[in-house]
């Protein structure tokens, strides 16, 4: 075993910089591109900070209209995307859908590139491409969770704003400005979260020079699971087993007893609760308020409640997120596919940061197997003698 200090985890391990977001240790604010997150969610439309984590900068008026017609522009589902999506098992996973789906358009764009050489793009090029994909990511998610329900998908509206497009290509109805206010708050605090697991991933695959396509395909792997991506679902299955208030002290007893991951709470970065959650719940509020479901407010407030008092733990973005999804009326599946809608933002501003300063991500690691042993019976009739040769050559 080495003596080398290994960071489980790569916990504590600062890989790279990055302009594009962090957590301000000072105001526990997350920041991207320097402006703290609650304010944009309480300010910004979705396509406004996509131009912020992509440029820099926010977009003036005329920059922002010009973003907003390309990515009108793209938002149909194509026609080769949807039957990809037809083909995946209907119970298998949505974000089997979405990484089948990324991958059609990857490979549609880069048809013709020849090399894997040429694959990696301009930086002009991937600002496309990363608008591409945020303008298609809503029409994939929504004919996904409609698909399971027996329903056609939804053509697209270019009279309508991203995340009131979204809803109405998921559900065929414009919503109450709460609604696609709280939608938009949701889509702007999942956009980014600097060099978490999905986005770290993407960088990797990205360093390599591969495709954003590639990257992005291998960060929808990552999101999958659900210690990252996957929490805001495992929530509302939480929620659904409890069933009410009342049973919320029992069920958090047998469920500590069991050593059960109570998902929802604790995060690897934000040590006194992460700095998005009173955002995403003011949000919540609204929509308990809208849609009168004081229900739903007295088992998030117990759970919360009771766990914090027994082991110290807040929530983080998923636990008002999941249920907030509930009420806007999405499946529980399609809540890790709508943080990738999200997320692909942030991915595609690290893709392309990455690329513009580039080296091989290749850590190294402790080697903690058994030592050097042979084969019983061989006999090197090259290697051993040359190594051997080379080796006395070398010392001579």
């Amino acid at each position: 075993m080495s003596d080398q200090q290994i960071h489980k985890g790569l916990a504590g391990v600062v890989a790279d910089a990055t302009a594009i977001s962090k957590v301000n240790p000072e105001t526990n604010a997350l920041l991207y591109r320097g402006y703290p997150v609650h304010e944009l969610a309480a300010t910004q439309p979705v396509e406004a900070v996509a131009y912020l984590l992509w440029n820099g900068e926010l977009p003036s008026a005329a920059q922002l209209a010009e973003l907003r017609a390309t990515e009108r522009a793209h938002r149909a589902l194509a026609d080769d995307v949807k039957t990809v999506i037809d083909l995946t098992p209907l119970d298998a996973h949505p974000m089997d859908e979405v990484r089948s789906a990324i991958s059609v358009l990857g490979a549609r764009e880069l048809a013709g590139t020849g090399s894997v050489l040429d694959a990696g793009g301009s930086p002009t090029d991937n600002l496309a491409r990363s608008i591409r994909l945020f303008a298609a990511l809503p029409a994939i998610v929504a004919y996904g969770q409609r698909r399971r329900r027996g329903q056609e998908p939804i053509a697209a509206r270019d009279d309508l704003d991203y995340a009131a497009n979204f809803l109405w290509m998921t559900f065929g109805e414009e919503f109450d400005p709460v609604v696609v206010d709280a939608f938009t708050r949701s889509m702007i605090l999942y956009a980014e979260h600097s060099f978490n697991a999905s986005t770290f991933t993407a960088r990797v695959i990205t360093s390599t020079l591969s495709d954003l396509y590639s990257a992005v395909v291998g960060a929808i792997g990552a999101l999958k699971g659900p210690l990252h991506g996957g929490a805001n679902e495992a929530v509302l299955h939480i929620f659904d087993e409890i069933g009410d208030a009342d049973e919320v002290v029992p069920w958090l007893e047998r469920a500590l007893a069991e050593k059960r991951k109570i998902m929802g709470f604790g995060h690897r970065v934000y040590k006194h609760g992460d700095s998005r959650v009173p955002t995403m719940r003011a949000a919540l509020d609204t929509l308990i308020a809208y849609y009168d479901r004081p229900d739903v407010e007295a088992l998030y407030v117990t759970l919360e409640r009771e766990f914090v008092e027994r082991k110290g733990i807040y929530p983080n973005l998923d636990y008002p997120s999941g249920p907030a999804y509930n009420l806007m009326g999405f499946d529980t599946l399609t809540f890790t596919p709508l943080f990738v809608a999200a997320r692909v933002v942030g991915w595609t501003a690290h893709i392309m940061e990455q690329a513009a300063s580039n080296a091989l991500i290749r850590p190294l690691s402790a080697y903690s197997g058994v030592d050097e042993r042979h084969v019983e019976g061989f006999v090197d009739e090259v290697g051993t003698s040359s190594i051997t040769l080379r080796a006395a050559e070398a010392e001579g």
